[in-house]
């Protein structure tokens, strides 16, 4: 089988597969990224249970949970830039098996037992280390879709691909509060590492480079599929030198700002704000996730039917911007607590569902043969961010309230607006 990636040239025992095959390719991308999802996203809503459990204050917990965002975006341009040059099979397997193994160190080394806390260091290493190997799915599973599907379903498979991060996210804010509630972190450590395993197993044995071979180009179902135009010709430029990309990349990052601080605070708000339980509490943000699950799918279709990806994405800007400004008002009025459950989902919903569109915008720029690169460069803002914004909020709230923080996280929701392009790359 002829490819790009040189390990898979070797590997013998791969038959040869058809288009059909894409959608197995799409599946696994989804697994990966909800099983890491499950812990980058997952880990938040534990905040309450991983504040006591380890007697941090909330500055503390902003370090924790800022730590795996960290590790990702210290690792994200490299494993992009390593997909690109080895292909995405080897890449996620070692992400996800290695990633499996930093969770399984937190289980047995780093979690509170027989009345012992481990360090806030020792967490926050160990939340990283989860971080700087689980961020070789996002680049890996992104490149495999721009190869595997046709221009005319891009679109619509990315944000499918996509959907994996709410569904994690829904997945862990499902099952993680209660197990870090009632038994501690041993099992939350213990859980995510087994859908690791479960994504590694799947990976291997159906994750593989698409056949660009003029005999496979020239095949019925190639080319009823689209599959053949898979590999687009990349720019002159590479992403890194590519202004249209930076601008792209620049455009991410900011706009999940408000996302995070939405899925790290949340909970917090919720609970500390509107003296909301688990099980109220456990409902938004399944409801949030499902919510962020069915819009993802939804714009991708949209978006891929009317060739309008930039349009929707400078309007996302601004439906994120009047939820929060929202929320925010909802806050300063001590709104009851079933209005600021609502609130809460909205804004967390408005402010995940361009994630396909705009990753699909992005890889498209680049060119499929550079997209690990370009989603790597995308990944280390958006980390970087989940990074960052969780510090934050701790000392915007000892300076001023809750409303200030919605308030704000929308302005800077507002402030990625101007940097997506303005005209679709097909009219370029």
């Amino acid at each position: 089988m002829s490819t790009a990636c040189p390990a898979a040239t070797s590997d013998l025992s791969v038959p040869a597969l058809g288009a059909a095959h894409r959608w197995k390719v799409l599946a696994v991308g989804v697994a990966a990224n909800a099983s890491f999802s499950a812990a980058a996203n997952g880990m938040p809503t534990t905040a309450i249970w991983l504040r006591s459990g380890y007697h941090l204050s909330n500055t503390q917990l902003g370090v924790a949970l800022g730590a795996m965002g960290l590790g990702v975006a210290l690792s994200e341009l490299p494993w992009g830039m390593a997909t690109d040059r080895w292909g995405d099979r080897p890449v996620l397997l070692t992400g996800l098996l290695g990633t499996m193994l930093a969770l399984l160190a937190l289980l047995f080394w780093i979690t509170p037992a027989d009345g012992t806390v481990p360090p806030l260091w020792a967490l926050a290493a160990g939340l990283a280390a989860v971080g700087v190997l689980g961020g070789s799915v996002n680049g890996a599973s992104g490149r495999a879709v721009m190869r595997w599907f046709g221009a005319g379903e891009r679109g619509f498979a990315m944000s499918i691909r996509q959907t994996a991060v709410p569904l994690g996210g829904g997945l862990g804010a499902l099952v993680l509060p209660n197990l870090a509630s009632r038994y501690g972190f041993m099992p939350v450590f213990g859980a995510l590492a087994c859908v690791c395993a479960l994504s590694a197993f799947f990976t291997w044995r159906w994750m593989h480079e698409p056949d660009f071979s003029a005999e496979a180009a020239t095949g019925p179902q190639i080319a009823s599929t689209g599959l053949s135009d898979a590999r687009p010709a990349a720019p002159p430029q590479g992403p890194l030198r590519n202004r249209g990309v930076w601008r792209m990349v620049g455009a991410i990052g900011l706009l999940c700002v408000p996302q995070f601080a939405v899925l790290s605070y949340a909970t917090v708000f919720l609970h500390d704000h509107g003296h909301l339980g688990l099980a109220a509490i456990t409902t938004v943000m399944v409801a949030l996730q499902a919510g962020a699950m069915a819009m993802r799918i939804w714009s991708g279709r949209h978006t891929d039917r009317h060739a309008n990806r930039p349009a929707y994405l400078r309007g996302s800007a601004l439906v994120a911007l009047a939820t929060f400004v929202l929320l925010g008002i909802a806050a300063a009025c001590q709104a009851p607590g079933w209005l600021l459950m609502a609130a809460v989902a909205l804004s967390g919903i408005a402010v995940s569902a361009w994630h396909g569109v705009a990753y699909t915008e992005l890889a498209t720029q680049a060119g499929a043969a550079s997209a690990g690169t370009a989603l790597g460069m995308a990944n280390t803002a958006v980390y970087v961010g989940l990074f960052l914004t969780p510090i934050a909020i701790p000392h915007l709230l000892a300076a001023s309230n809750w409303s200030v923080v919605w308030w704000l996280a929308g302005l800077v929701a507002l402030l990625a607006r101007p940097l997506f392009p303005k005209v679709s790359l097909k009219t370029r």
